[in-house]
């Protein structure tokens, strides 16, 4: 019998209860035992599987049986360690699950030397809400339990991790003084009371002997359980000790863990699925994460090659780089959930919006598709010299999301966790993609996922230069913002113009006579009460910019002039409370507090409470709310829409009552994209994660930078490499950008192949000093109208002639120094040095860029 603890805490038993109820908190009981919406009564035994027979096989791959194979690759495995391995027939690559040459590490040691024989490694909780971990190779290949069954194209793997063998759950968390050297002590000899003394800490104030769980591992913790045994402890002895000192006795079962993964060779790649069917735990241990393949081709320390990571535009690590004293990357597919703990990050973190991961060699490259279970999945990497000698990238995926609620009583304070109510209701799925020596770069990965997408629909078709004489000038006008007034005394809301439609129409005008054509308006704060709007279940454009009659003479206006216009509605962040019920429309967090964000403050880096917070829609009210949307706008004058969240954000809602967790969340959001796609034809969306991209024409604050963490090395524009000639985009609004010089900002749109943007109002800029709206305040257009028309015209004749061309490759021909080709041959080299630059028959002035090749 194994038991969780809990310390009773006497006069909180009453506001517990309560707490529990009206919060609905769940145990680690309530969690389902698999991910699958099946009860079962205990985690079920492994299966026996099958022998496998070996088809073909290979010398290099001593041990192993070929087990699969077509016309690009061949699969084997290793039936005693489970590690498979992967031949890229026209490379000649062998890409392994785990490092050939592991034995000889020369750093790993103890649980990090068998993780790097492991497949896939489970973190769990146990009811307290503490953390631990198991893998594949420890707790499940190393007690023989594993089993194999062939499918068509591959195989099934069966992990049991773990056994019904004694564990720390199995002594005392207390126990008194007293007993503990009579009861103990007394009847062992002295390796079993040296055992004991350092599993046990005397606190000689209360009298008695507490269990030192951090001493109480591996080695240790047999000692100890085989001392106990040897002095005669019993299960009745556990109980009566915790009883004495009020500690509460929760029975569980066996920590028991079942997990199935299956290979499979799909054409030129390998598919690796973990069937959520087959992932099993006891309701008293839910798990949190699921990792994949952690030393899928690894590098080992005398290797070279780099990692690619998706943060941001992208970013490459670099084998061996020495950065040891740095963490390691880890990063949530889509940015967070909002509805979990939001943790501090800086302002200038990207998002990783591509579900992508890769590692390059010289000699070959594999990149890595997340294409189920992406929307709760982690991309982590690091480097050589830490842990092992290896440089390693995987994806790992949360099953169940933890919180804790804390209960307080007088001065008696007891924290509980809360656990995610179901687990996620997806497969979690990886394809690999490999590619020999001549595509072993980053802009090759990037050319393997364009296609992909291509092939998939994840991508809408490419755009032809023939349709724009012009490259897009975006530009987002800021109509009105909410405001407090007072008359005599007594406040009231008031809507405030920033820039009325008349106004916009001059802002137009003077920008079309500065020669700015293609013109892009995403106009933000036109309806319901400005850019904090109340939802949009019904509009009414507001009468301080103009009312409906002066968006209808604006959209004439606009169509006349050849200008795009596209209103801007924000779909799952509420900032005004005003016909919204956050304790019935806005997602819920795990402690069941509707999900509420407070804006950044970028001076202090830290959440700002004394702003006005946002609320997260629940992704249950989307559907509703779409349709109520397009029903109101559709009578209205516009060339589409533009989105400012519906493409930036993804988040669940934990109210155990309509749980929809991420995966879930995601499904109801594209069928969003996609009614608001069919209606509005045209659509501008903020952001780009990768599940908006088959619906949006245009991208505003696309990632045109990563994060610059430590660890990384390179930055580069995979994002932009995988899009261009399909989708148009741009990034921050210059103006409100960290760039402090123009001409660095026109060189980074050349180079990625991007367009300028703006973000403009007509009012004086201090009417939103001190105000919610004060990030906005360089924003009055006059101080900026020279500056972006001499941007936009030296920019669309650079990029002008790649317009609707795929990006073919990019590379750094120099320190400084880079070149983007296009498809067909045209090219662009910018320089930003301060100094001239002669490379590739060119002199690139300072600061500057020469284009050339095949001009359309």
């Amino acid at each position: 019998m194994k038991y969780a603890v809990a310390k009773r805490i006497s006069g909180m038993l009453l506001i517990g209860s309560l707490l529990l109820s009206g919060c609905q908190i769940s145990p680690a009981s309530q969690v389902r035992e698999t991910a699958t919406t099946v009860d079962q009564a205990e985690v079920p035994s492994l299966p026996p599987g099958e022998k496998l027979i070996s088809s073909f096989s290979d010398a290099r791959l001593s041990g192993m049986l070929g087990i699969a194979q077509n016309n690009s690759l061949q699969l084997f495995i290793h039936e005693e360690t489970a590690e498979i391995a992967v031949l890229h027939k026209q490379s000649g690559q062998i890409w392994r699950s785990n490092p050939a040459d592991r034995d000889k590490d020369g750093i790993a040691t103890g649980i990090n030397k068998d993780l790097l024989s492991s497949q896939t490694r489970l973190s769990f909780f146990n009811s307290l809400g503490q953390s631990s971990s198991v893998n594949s190779y420890t707790d499940s290949v190393g007690h023989k339990q594993v089993s194999y069954e062939a499918i068509d194209n591959g195989v099934q793997v069966h992990y049991q991790f773990g056994s019904t063998e004694r564990s720390i759950e199995d002594l005392p968390v207390k126990i008194s003084k007293e007993r503990f050297e009579q009861k103990l002590l007394s009847q062992l000899d002295s390796a079993g009371q040296r055992a004991l003394k350092i599993g046990y800490t005397e606190d000689k104030e209360e009298g008695i002997y507490t269990r030192n769980d951090k001493a109480l591992q591996g080695l240790q913790l047999s000692r100890a359980l085989k001392a106990f045994e040897t002095a005669g402890y019993t299960e009745e002895d556990l109980e009566q000790d915790h009883t004495e000192h009020g500690i509460e006795l929760e029975q569980s079962g066996p920590r028991l863990f079942m997990l199935t993964m299956e290979y499979e060779l799909d054409g030129e790649d390998l598919l690796v699925r973990i069937p959520s069917s087959g992932i099993h735990f006891p309701e008293e241990y839910p798990i949190n994460t699921i990792s994949v393949l952690d030393y899928f081709g690894a590098g080992g320390s005398n290797e070279e090659g780099s990692i690619f990571v998706p943060d941001g535009s992208g970013a490459l690590i670099h084998f061996n780089n020495g950065k040891v004293q740095y963490p390691a990357y880890q990063q949530d597919i889509y940015g967070p959930d909002m509805t979990m703990k939001v943790r501090e990050v800086s302002s200038n973190e990207a998002k990783a919006r591509l579900p992508v991961f890769g590692l390059i060699r010289e000699e070959g490259a594999f990149l890595g598709i997340i294409e189920e279970g992406d929307a709760v999945a982690v991309v982590n990497a690091d480097i050589s010299g830490k842990l092992n000698s290896y440089n390693n990238v995987y994806p790992s995926f949360y099953v169940v999301n933890k919180s804790d609620v804390t209960l307080q009583a007088s001065d008696m304070v007891r924290t509980l966790p809360k656990f995610q109510a179901k687990p996620t209701a997806s497969d979690f799925v990886v394809r690999y993609a490999f590619v020999g020596a001549e595509k072993a770069s980053y802009s090759g990965l990037a050319s393997l996922y364009r296609d992909y997408l291509l092939q998939t629909g994840g991508l809408p078709e490419s755009k032809t230069s023939r349709e724009q004489n012009s490259l897009p000038f975006y530009l987002k006008l800021l109509g009105g913002m909410s405001t407090r007034q007072h008359i005599l005394g007594i406040p009231y809301d008031s809507t405030e113009a920033l820039t009325t439609f008349d106004e916009a129409q001059n802002i137009l005008s003077a920008l079309k006579e500065k020669k700015v054509s293609n013109i892009q308006v995403r106009y933000a704060g036109w309806f319901n009460d400005g850019l904090y709007h109340r939802m949009p279940d019904s509009i009414n454009v507001d009468r301080a910019i103009g009312g409906k009659k002066g968006m209808r003479e604006f959209s004439s206006f606009t169509r006349e002039s050849g200008i795009g216009f596209y209103p801007d509605v924000a779909m799952l962040s509420v900032q005004s409370k005003k016909g919204f019920r956050p304790s019935k429309e806005a997602s819920r967090t795990l402690t069941q507090e509707p999900a509420v964000i407070y804006p950044m403050d970028p001076a202090r880096q830290r959440r700002n409470l004394d702003r006005s917070p946002s609320y997260v829609l629940s992704p249950n009210l989307l559907d509703e709310l779409t349709e109520e949307m397009l029903k109101d706008t559709a009578p209205l004058p516009m060339d589409g829409l533009s989105l400012r969240d519906l493409a930036e954000q993804l988040n669940s809602d934990m109210n155990p009552k309509k749980l929809l967790d991420r995966t879930q969340s995601l499904s109801v959001v594209t069928k969003a994209l996609e009614q608001i796609k069919q209606q509005a034809g045209s659509v501008v969306a903020d952001g780009g994660n990768g599940y908006a991209l088959p619906y949006v024409t245009d991208l505003t604050d696309a990632p045109m930078t990563s994060s610059r963490f430590k660890l990384e090395d390179e930055e580069i524009p995979f994002y932009q490499l995988v899009l261009h000639g399909s989708i148009s985009y741009t990034g921050t609004p210059y103006n409100l950008s960290t760039y402090t010089n123009a001409r660095q900002y026109v060189l980074k749109l050349i180079e990625y192949g991007a367009s300028p943007y703006f973000a403009w109002f007509n009012a004086p800029n201090h009417v939103v000093k001190e105000t919610d709206y004060d990030h906005l305040y360089a924003s009055n257009y006059e101080q900026w109208i020279d500056l972006a028309a001499q941007i936009y015209n030296e920019v669309n004749q650079a990029n002008l002639p790649f317009a609707g061309r795929s990006m073919k490759s990019h590379e750094s021909l120099a320190e400084g120094v880079f070149r983007t080709t296009y498809e067909g041959g045209g090219f662009a080299i910018v320089n930003y040095n301060d100094f001239p630059v002669d490379v590739e028959n060119y002199t690139v002035k300072a600061l500057s860029y020469v284009t050339g090749g095949e001009q359309l």
